[in-house]
């Protein structure tokens, strides 16, 4: 690359000693030649500073005075990285040497393009796709986020059909890349998120101003998911469930948001019962919880967030919605893979 603009990969860690160990190696080992790494720290107790600081002293450490879980720490780490690009990484995920050339080429092509996530591939079987994110991410009229690779639990082998660059809806906060000043304008994460979709929130305003997000082809990572949250958490359900419904509400129009959330609500109640059915008392109270943390939140004032505000659409980008129902398409005519879905409707 004849342009070098700073980059900096910023890792937010809380208790994650065990990943720091494992995978920090990887990403000193990366190639871009004008490049920073940051820690931000959600005042962990497992002295992971402390083994930072004594086996890593090249990298930054920033220190927030508690956890202010995804979305805060990183909204209060990035406030104090000045680069070009943040690289939003996640602390339980493998890079290879040139992972992060590829991309910021891509994003240096275009002055429309605000993020893009290489493919993500799983840690533990490296030639399938990773949950979160895959080889890019999609949503459907309903706001069901799902991937090209990975469409609710059914996971791809990655045997080259995804290997094309292009437009997305959302990009994996496993490994986001943005651009600084661009980040800025959107006002980075809503903290009311907490974790989980913060990144689909994001580029969803991101798309709602008119940007593009996409998906680079050319360079691949590997995430072992669930570092901090596993699947079988009943707080993993609850966020997913309610910062679903918070999406929808946030970045649709008032009259297509009310449809959409009834919609879902009886959607809900149908995977609450699956829940019951299947002995998740834990979880089918999540949901139950999800929603009434959802209600109590439309009677309450929304922060503003970011210079895009809330539902503000300047040129909205709908690059990356399927128009069909993920669901039926999903449970009722099996179509488990992204590349059994009607072309029509992408």
């Amino acid at each position: 690359m004849t342009n070098t603009p700073k980059v900096a990969v910023v890792i937010l860690n809380w208790n994650g000693l065990k990943y720091l160990k494992q995978f920090l190696p990887s990403v000193l080992s990366s190639t871009y030649p004008n490049l920073e790494i940051v820690m931000g720290d959600n005042a962990s107790s497992d002295d992971s500073v402390a083994f930072m600081r004594e086996n890593y002293p090249s990298v930054r450490i920033i220190q927030n005075d508690k956890n202010y879980g995804f979305t805060g720490g990183y909204n209060r780490v990035l406030a104090q990285v000045d680069a070009d690009y943040y690289i939003l990484l996640n602390s339980d995920v493998e890079v290879i040497p040139g992972w992060i050339e590829p991309v910021v080429k891509l994003m240096e092509s275009d002055s429309l393009i605000a993020a893009a996530a290489p493919k993500i591939r799983s840690y533990a079987q490296k030639d399938y796709f990773e949950h979160a994110g895959a080889a890019g991410g999609f949503i459907d009229k309903h706001g069901y986020p799902f991937c090209r690779g990975r469409i609710f639990y059914e996971l791809e082998k990655d045997n080259g059909q995804y290997e094309q660059s292009g437009e997305v809806f959302w990009a994996s906060g496993a490994s986001l890349f943005i651009k600084k000043s661009i980040w800025d304008e959107a006002g980075g994460f809503d903290e009311s998120f907490f974790a989980h979709m913060e990144e689909i929130d994001l580029c969803w305003r991101l798309k709602n101003m008119g940007y593009k997000v996409m998906y680079c082809a050319q360079s691949t990572i590997f995430h072992v998911g669930g570092g901090t949250l596993n699947a079988e958490n009943p707080f993993k359900t609850y966020l997913n469930f309610r910062n679903n419904l918070l999406l929808i509400k946030k970045n649709l129009p008032f009259g297509r948001a009310f449809w959409v959330i009834c919609i879902r609500f009886m959607m809900d109640l149908l995977a609450l019962l699956r829940f019951l059915m299947e002995g998740k008392r834990k979880d089918a109270w999540a949901v139950s919880r999800a929603h009434q943390s959802f209600v109590l939140s439309l009677f309450k004032r929304s922060p503003k967030v970011g210079k895009s505000g809330s539902r503000e659409v300047r040129r909205q980008n709908t690059a990356g919605i399927y128009k069909g129902s993920i669901v039926w398409a999903f449970f009722v005519k099996k179509k488990t893979h992204f590349t059994d879905l009607d072309p029509a409707e992408l």
